[in-house]
């Protein structure tokens, strides 16, 4: 928990839309265990309840998810791979708000899959983050066979071991969270400006 014990503002992001999604059963399992955390005030952005224009013109949903993003101390993004990459759908809802709501922000992964458990989405997604400068977290949640990784509850099946690494996630999410908050509140983030071109 941050040094003045108050509730860091953590937001999730579902990044797949399809109508098929096994999302909402990886969202439902780590929106539990991140409210059972006393550091985190949790917040949920369904990607698939939103109206994300494709030509990146505005509504009131982009606006609603700038300052979602905005005034949030961390995001998780959980994301399934597509074709070796992540839903065009989460690269919209990234791109279409302004880079500084991302700046300085911390951000951390939970991934799904097939053999690989989402992690290529993942690598992906890196690149695309510190483009923006936000700062990704290290450790990531990874279910490999997807639906197998799962009971007819929705549990996992590795509870225990899965729990261990959203625990892991949260405890290293909640150090950069608290630290860059207090950088922030000290002095405001700012990308560095090229120097002047000399004669």
């Amino acid at each position: 928990m941050s040094l003045d014990r108050t509730p860091l503002h953590l937001e999730i992001i579902l990044g797949s839309t399809r109508v098929s999604r096994f999302g909402t059963t990886v969202l439902d399992w780590f929106e539990t265990r991140a409210r059972l955390d006393p550091a985190w005030e949790v917040g949920v952005i369904d990607l698939a309840t939103l109206d994300i224009p494709w030509d990146f013109s505005t509504n009131a949903d982009v606006d609603l998810l700038a300052e979602r993003i905005a005034q949030a101390d961390a995001v998780v993004v959980i994301t399934p791979e597509y074709n070796h990459s992540f839903p065009g759908a989460l690269k919209a809802a990234i791109d279409i708000i302004p880079k500084t709501a991302w700046e300085a922000k911390p951000v951390g992964f939970i991934a799904y899959g097939g053999l690989s458990g989402g992690l290529r989405a993942v690598e992906a997604l890196r690149l695309v983050f510190a483009e923006i400068h936000a700062t990704t977290i290290r450790d990531t949640v990874s279910f490999h066979g997807t639906s197998a990784s799962f009971d007819a509850t929705g549990q996992p099946v590795q509870a225990e071991l899965v729990n261990a690494a959203a625990h892991q996630l949260l405890g290293q999410l909640e150090w950069w969270a608290a630290a860059l908050k207090s950088a922030k509140a000290v002095r405001p983030y700012q990308q560095l400006i090229p120097a002047p071109a000399t004669a």
